[in-house]
């Protein structure tokens, strides 16, 4: 598989776009503390509960499952 100039381009842009977004981001957060944890107090109810569900799924999803398949004999038949 060769990887064109416009994939090279692609991939770039992406890099650049996620770089400027950090960088702005960064600023705003740098302002104090509370802006930076909290976004200054002004984050709408449903995107902090987002947030919070989301990083729940992040962190325990994985640990479950490599607890399961370490544990439980999965793809082998019932007994």
């Amino acid at each position: 598989m060769t990887i064109s100039p416009i994939d090279w381009a692609i991939v770039a842009a992406y890099f650049l776009l996620s770089t400027a977004i950090g960088l702005y981001f960064t600023r705003r957060g740098g302002e104090s503390l509370d802006q930076y944890f909290l976004s200054g107090r002004q984050a709408p109810w449903w995107l902090a509960g987002t947030a919070m569900v989301a990083t729940t799924f992040a962190a325990d999803t994985p640990l479950v499952v490599a607890g399961l398949v370490a544990t439980l004999p999965l793809g082998a038949p019932p007994h």
